[in-house]
């Protein structure tokens, strides 16, 4: 069996040294150029099964080099390889009729898998994209870290899809940014999108909120009111904390998107929608699914792709970037020393890029100073808190009181100025009541009759919180 014949532009003779030898490990021929023009030559004799190409190189861009490629040899599949790791250069190779794009320094066995899978491909459609050179301005996604670079080729491979996603993060990590930057690239990118969070919506008030409601549906209904299903159709409608929703309300939504039709509240109209469902989650879903708080089948529904967005603490190089993004967005002359960025970079960012663009804003707001300094910095966030947790954990002196409103502050703390979301209360007092239940049962050895008399609960009662807070009973 002949082997099949790999095509590398590049000119750092590094790069073509250590990716000819992996290649050729893996049982392939290659053969590599210093530029673009050489490969151009090679691709028009017939030559090559597929093509790895850098961007930068001395005659020609790799990006532009792409269509050529594939004026000559429509179906060859072509891998980009780049040092400029940007949403923009993912989105113009793939755009380009790239089949991926990899950010350097890269895995080499990721290479080398993606050339397993594509090398008996053909390449994907070209599609039209305008505007390429102000992407990173418009949608807001900064950052070159490796962990961006993840988001970036998906949101790339995404784009000829209409897939539902679920975008999974913590809190304050720019989950309604990356959706948006979903829905800017994909089919329904001409429709509108809409953004909803459940979390901030009365319970009572979703249905209204999603699918409208007609005049006289309920008290206060005082006239048609029309849902965001409605106004995101042939668009995308992005259900942000989306584990907030009621039970009652998932069963609705499902239907929805099984059936692609809904009526109004208090309304007989069938109404058609088309639209692409992006949901976002900080919570477990997992966790949610087996204590019976979310529908399995509605997740399945939402969770066709999974996007997941890394915390601030796990992208730090991105924090430069960031910082001068946030600036430059009020039009700022203030410039942050090399110091005070290596201050920002020590500390662990619970409330991640909203916690940082809020600190942007008070440095913008309150201090004169044209450069801001370490000390600033240092005055402005609490580097140490880490250490104070565990100092807290450490400290079995303090009554329990203490400690919890200790462990709220740093709860409040972490929102940066925000309100947590709704259902506060009773999130805190499931907190407290699961490991209650749980040391108490253990002291009584699984015995619920005395765990409920310690408790001084109903043994009925007890029993209830067990099924419900997911409790499993261990006799020893």
């Amino acid at each position: 069996m002949n082997k099949k014949t790999v095509l590398l532009a590049d000119d750092d003779a590094s790069i073509r040294i250590i990716v000819t030898r992996a290649l050729e490990k893996a049982d392939y021929n290659i053969k590599a150029y210093p530029n673009g023009a050489q490969l151009l030559e090679t691709v028009q004799n017939g030559i090559g099964d597929i093509i790895i190409t850098d961007v930068v190189m001395p005659d020609i861009n790799g990006l532009d080099l792409i269509p050529k490629i594939h004026e000559l040899r429509p179906d060859i599949p072509v891998i980009v390889i780049s040092a400029q790791n940007t949403l923009s250069t993912a989105i113009t190779a793939k755009t380009n009729g790239a089949i991926d794009c990899l950010a350097k320094p890269f895995d080499l066995k990721e290479l080398i898998e993606i050339v397993d899978r594509n090398i008996n491909i053909q390449k994907p459609a070209k599609q039209k994209l305008q505007d390429i050179d102000v992407i990173e301005q418009d949608t807001g996604l900064i950052g070159k870290s490796a962990a961006m670079q993840e988001i970036y080729r998906m949101i790339a491979r995404l784009m000829g899809s209409d897939l539902s996603i679920l975008i999974r993060g913590e809190s304050g990590t720019g989950k309604e940014v990356i959706a948006n930057a979903v829905h800017r690239f994909s089919p329904y990118k001409n429709g509108e999108f809409i953004a909803v969070n459940m979390a901030a919506i009365p319970h009572d008030l979703i249905e209204s909120e999603l699918f409208g409601h007609e005049k006289g549906a309920f008290t206060g209904a005082v006239n048609r009111k029309i849902g965001k299903f409605e106004q995101a159709n042939k668009g995308s409608l992005f259900l942000d904390e989306i584990g907030d929703m009621p039970l009652s309300s998932q069963t609705r939504l499902l239907r929805v998107l099984q059936t692609g039709k809904f009526t109004r509240v208090g309304g007989n109209e069938e109404i058609s929608t088309d639209i692409r469902i992006i949901a976002a989650t900080h919570r477990n879903m997992e966790e949610m699914i087996s204590q019976g708080k979310f529908r399995e089948d509605l997740y399945y529904r939402l969770n066709v792709v999974t996007l997941k967005i890394p915390a601030l603490k796990d992208r730090l190089t991105d924090i430069e970037d960031l910082s001068k993004y946030f600036i430059n967005e009020k039009q700022s002359d203030k410039v942050i020393s090399s110091e005070a960025f290596k201050a920002l970079k020590q500390y662990h960012w619970p409330g991640n890029i909203r916690e940082l663009k809020n600190v942007m804003d008070r440095l913008i707001t309150l201090y004169p100073h044209k450069e801001i300094g370490a000390d600033i910095i240092l005055s402005e966030i609490d580097i140490n808190q880490d250490n104070n947790v565990q100092k807290i954990e450490k400290n079995d002196s303090l009554p329990l009181s203490e400690l919890v409103e200790q462990q709220l502050d740093i709860y409040f703390k972490a929102h940066a100025g925000e309100l947590p979301s709704r259902g506060l209360y009773n999130r805190i007092m499931v907190e407290v009541e699961k490991p209650l239940i749980i040391k108490t049962l253990t002291a009584t050895n699984g015995n619920q009759i005395k765990a409920a008399e310690v408790l001084g609960l109903n043994r009925n009662t007890l029993r209830k919180k067990i099924t419900e807070l997911g409790i499993d009973i261990i006799r020893k």
